[in-house]
């Protein structure tokens, strides 16, 4: 055999070496990802000829299999129970065998810190229904966006809600340093100057200026989310998600869709 010919033949091994590696490489992670119950209900992973779908596992809370639609329904429909004063009671015992083989919230919340509002209550909603990030003026940060995508490619979560609230502190915060250039010691400096371009698109300087500013910053995080994060942005443009946000009233309980 010539030199020629030897090295074609040579480089035909080697590529099928790889190939054979690649899909040896893709089958252990699969069966990895199975093992640790991080594959769940719908997912396709497919790489070249292997393709490995997981629809037959049954999932923690088969209730919470939900569209986008449906589980924006349901989400409202909790909130309608609690101002209503009309909230289920809870059981953890009801649901602790279930929950310990993995979990499969319906709707992802990323929400505010504030003591006062709490997702699991303002939607009536029991463990491993609600997935939720939270930091104070509930706006994105790499950690929050990392839990979110997480939460939809891994959890298959079909529901995003940006959830703001009435007398939010890091908002006025926010108000303070870009109406009256004040300062605050340490990190609060930096959430400040987060939510700044939420208080830079409000003009109105009445009353209503935290309001409206806290419903502007609600907004713009929606709209990043459909549109600024790769893998957030193809599940929303297959409608396989959506992404809205809400504005809880600390007086009545009730969640306004604003977005």
């Amino acid at each position: 055999m010539c030199d020629q010919c030897e090295q074609v033949k040579k480089s035909q091994n080697e590529n099928a070496t790889i190939c054979t590696s690649k899909r040896m490489f893709f089958k252990l992670s699969v069966a990895s990802a199975l093992s640790l119950g991080i594959v769940n209900r719908g997912i396709a992973a497919t790489t070249e000829n292997v393709t490995v779908k997981a629809n037959s596992i049954i999932p923690p809370k088969p209730e919470n299999v939900l569209t986008p639609d449906q589980a924006l329904e349901r989400l409202m429909q909790g909130n309608e129970r609690y101002v209503s004063g009309k909230s289920k009671p809870l059981d953890f015992h009801d649901i602790q065998l279930s929950l310990t083989a993995g979990q499969n919230p319906y709707a992802t919340i990323l929400g505010c810190s504030d003591s006062r509002v709490s997702p699991e209550h303002c939607f009536d909603e029991a463990q491993g229904d609600l997935f939720v990030a939270r930091g104070a003026g509930n706006y994105l940060t790499n950690d929050n966006v990392a839990t979110l995508e997480y939460s939809v490619a891994v959890l298959n979560t079909p529901l995003i809600m940006v959830l703001g609230h009435e007398g939010c502190g890091a908002v006025k915060a926010a108000v303070d340093a870009v109406d009256h250039h004040k300062d605050f010691p340490g990190h609060i400096q930096l959430l400040a100057s987060a939510i700044a371009p939420a208080v830079r698109a409000v003009s109105d300087t009445s009353s209503s200026r935290l309001i409206n500013v806290t419903k502007m910053n609600v907004i713009m995080t929606v709209e990043r989310l459909r549109t600024k994060t790769p893998i957030l942005d193809f599940y929303h443009d297959h409608k396989r998600i959506r992404v809205v946000g809400g504005i809880y009233h600390l007086d009545t309980g009730k969640v306004e869709l604003v977005a």
